[in-house]
């Protein structure tokens, strides 16, 4: 009981803190410890026992070692963009074409694009938010709804749809002998019932936020507002492009690696197409290589957390109960998983543990594998955006310099509300097919 407590007393401090807008370089190691404390693991090496020390800094190091140049290279991608004009000229010609009103479709379709297109979710944030502001500031809309645009183009409807290159999608399959395109009837379905619910959500918030008052509000750190010139809005979606073009074609080959090509391939014909309008080279290679640094350690931070949590007896426990949970077998999974994502702050560390033990588990009781897969992907995207979430705590800090108090809880509705209703559509749909 006590090992239990723990852990529930350990996630629940990390959330209240965050929340609070506490540095997580401080309170997840202190909330790991605390979990660490409660269930007999020791602080430092003692025989053969796993101890706090290493076995929070194995997570912390084996993210950064995993994903420090996907981080590097969005973040100069996005700074780029900023910096050149080319966010602000694609943004304007987003605008003449859909008009100011749709500012917030215009944010969440690139980020789909992207998201569809095989870049890293932790990735496109870095790439879309230039062009985000500038959208936002066109419309006069307040900013501190840019995280939930971002986030609802990113990780709901995409990210873990049929066909989706993101390891949301892709993790699975080993385990259940499906394909990316499982289910894809159905998935076709609840990521549009998604993507259309989540605008309408999302757009009510804003409207309302408007009403009260909300307006952009400008900033010392955005590009200031001049008359100079802009590179033509094609030199701006050309790298983009680029970018998509080589993660598709790359990523059955390269997997993982194929997101550093693309994404290498974008910063080079990102500067090479507008060189001549980078008024401070240095000066936005410095902001990029800062900001991608700020932004991976926050979210490393918070999976070191995840790995203490996964190395108490009551994490265990949590797993094994949650995984043979009586009654339907495809609302046992989506619950496994949503829960154990939950726990630790990540949708696909929620797959990982819980695919184990359910998926021969629930295909021994006859279950469609396409279905579990569908099921299992769409419901891994939910609770795991609660407020420690290395994406979220990424997006709405680092990059976006807003608070959890501020900008959470849109965020919260999209991408925590909104699958939750699409796991529940997707199980009623799989009974009718």
């Amino acid at each position: 009981m006590l090992s239990l407590l723990g852990l529930l007393a350990g996630l629940g401090l990390l959330i209240v803190l965050t929340m609070r807008g506490f540095n997580l370089f401080i309170t997840a190691p202190l909330c790991a410890l605390l979990v660490a404390v409660t269930n007999g693991i020791p602080f430092w090496h003692v025989s053969d026992k796993i101890d706090f020390v290493n076995g929070y800094m194995s997570g912390f190091s084996g993210f950064v070692a995993a994903w420090f140049l996907m981080f590097l290279l969005g973040s100069l991608f996005g700074k780029l963009m900023e910096h050149t004009g080319a966010a602000d000229s694609v943004a304007l010609m987003i605008v003449n074409k859909l008009g100011q009103g749709k500012a917030v479709l215009a944010v969440v379709l690139a980020c789909a694009v992207l998201t569809y297109g095989g870049v890293s979710v932790f990735v496109v944030a870095f790439s879309a938010y230039p062009m985000a502001v500038s959208l936002f500031k066109g419309a006069n809309l307040p900013r501190r709804f840019i995280p939930a645009a971002l986030a609802l183009g990113s990780v709901t409807f995409t990210m873990t749809s049929a066909g989706s290159p993101e390891i949301q999608n892709w993790i699975p399959i080993p385990y259940l002998k499906t394909t990316p395109y499982a289910g894809w009837q159905v998935s076709i379905m609840v990521a549009i019932f998604m993507a259309i619910v989540g605008y309408m959500l999302l757009m009510w918030m804003i409207k309302h936020a408007v009403k009260q008052g909300e307006q952009f509000s400008q900033r010392t750190g955005d590009p200031e507002i001049t008359d100079r010139e802009l590179p033509h809005p094609l030199k701006g979606i050309a790298p983009l492009g680029v970018v998509l073009l080589l993660s598709f074609l790359l990523h059955n080959s390269l997997q993982q690696a194929a997101l550093i090509v693309a994404l290498s391939g974008g910063v080079v014909s990102l500067y090479l197409l507008n060189f001549r309008f980078l008024l401070n080279p240095a000066a936005a290679t410095n902001e990029g290589v800062l900001g991608a640094l700020l932004a991976i350690g926050n979210t490393a931070a918070v999976v070191g957390f995840g790995s203490v949590a996964k190395l108490t007896p009551a994490f265990a426990s949590v797993v094994n109960y949650m995984t043979h949970l009586p009654g339907p077998e495809l609302v046992g999974a989506a619950v496994a998983v949503s829960a154990i994502a939950g726990l630790t702050g990540s949708a696909s560390g929620g797959q990982v543990i819980a695919l184990p033990e359910i998926a021969p588990h629930y295909l021994d009781r006859g279950v469609n594998p396409e279905q579990l897969h569908r099921v299992v992907a769409i419901s891994s995207g939910a609770l795991d955006s609660l407020p420690h979430n290395g994406y979220v705590v990424t997006t709405i800090r680092a990059i976006c310099g807003e608070s959890h108090h501020n900008a959470y809880w849109p965020v919260a509705v999209v991408s925590v509300l909104v699958p939750v209703l699409g796991t529940a559509l997707a199980i009623v749909l799989f009974q009718w097919f």
